[in-house]
């Protein structure tokens, strides 16, 4: 039977690349907003003639966006701007990260690959403390969303 339940302490997620590996899932500090997984284009397009027939355009690019949303007071901050710092150094280390994400409990299971970093996040200090949004690019996006029953231990 399919699980009812989502928790995000159930969500595995990591980012590693040449210049640090670590958790960005439970315990990292991840603010209310979580992650988002984007892909950047439409997969199909459709061009339709003069006389009413169409075509569809399978597209093969995969590349999208992954979005990191961490309280400002998370240590993982302090991480991925070290990693930031390093990977915009040089041209020899950007575009070689992999963020990984996956919930065993629903099956799913999303890799990010090629990512590098699309900017320094925004910094806002005021009445309340705010999030940080770690924004990265994806040359290939390969997911699974799984069926919600929990996998054979």
């Amino acid at each position: 039977m399919a699980s009812k339940t989502y928790s995000f302490l159930d969500v595995q997620a990591a980012i590693r690349g040449p210049n640090g590996s670590f958790s960005l899932g439970n315990g990292a500090g991840v603010s209310e907003e979580g992650i988002t997984v984007s892909m950047a284009d439409d997969k199909m397009s459709v061009l339709m003639g003069a006389d009413g027939s169409g075509m569809y355009s399978l597209h093969a690019a995969a590349n999208g966006s992954v979005t990191v949303r961490l309280l400002k007071t998370s240590p993982v901050n302090s991480l991925l701007q070290d990693m930031y710092s390093a990977d915009t150094a040089s041209s020899a280390n950007a575009g070689q990260n992999t963020i990984s994400i996956r919930n065993p409990v629903s099956g799913d299971s999303i890799t990010a690959a090629d990512c590098a970093f699309r900017k320094m996040p925004d910094v806002a200090y005021g009445k309340d403390g705010t999030m940080m949004e770690w924004a990265f690019f994806s040359l290939a996006i390969s997911a699974i969303l799984g069926t919600g029953t929990p996998a054979a231990a």
